[in-house]
């Protein structure tokens, strides 16, 4: 039997514990799971590649089926095809991305038919958090260590706060 991979893709800047608690449900359905940090060039990024696959080893190191990869700013569907992964994992945290969401699958399959997508929905202490949200705490003295890793709240601080 083939192996199954899937990819998780997202600019994860920075990784949550949202994005972490997906990785551990999709990394269930897979023999390997690859998580890949994307460039999206609507934001502007606080983290590098090498920064966030720290962030995200650390967190993960018991799961031996899941790899971090630089997304090396290309296509989702070109890179999943490159490592043989057959299916995209995507997550919705409320209805507000739904309708975003169905853009990108639709986008995503009409760019290679033969991958599919599964959505995996956050589980409800995270479905309001987002990583800018988190950012915006930060930069005003508000404390996330509920949020994301602690090693990744250290690093929002030093890198947000001037006091």
């Amino acid at each position: 039997m083939p192996k199954r991979i899937g990819m998780y893709a997202g600019s994860f800047d920075p990784v949550t514990n949202g994005h972490l608690t997906i990785i551990r449900r999709a990394a269930k359905q897979f023999d390997e799971l690859i998580v890949a940090t994307m460039t999206n060039n609507s934001k502007n990024y606080m983290f590098g590649y090498r920064e966030k696959k720290t962030f995200i080893e650390n967190e993960l190191s018991d799961l031996k089926n899941v790899r971090v990869i630089d997304g090396k700013e290309q296509l989702t569907t070109k890179l999943a095809k490159e490592y043989g992964a057959t299916t995209l994992v995507r997550s919705m945290r409320n209805s507000s991305d739904f309708s975003y969401e169905a853009g990108v699958f639709a986008m995503n399959k009409s760019l290679d038919s033969e991958i599919e997508t599964i959505f995996l929905l956050a589980d409800s202490k995270y479905a309001n958090i987002s990583s800018s949200m988190i950012k915006e705490v930060v930069k005003f003295g508000g404390d996330v260590s509920k949020f994301v890793p602690e090693d990744v709240a250290d690093a929002l601080v030093k890198k947000l706060r001037k006091d």
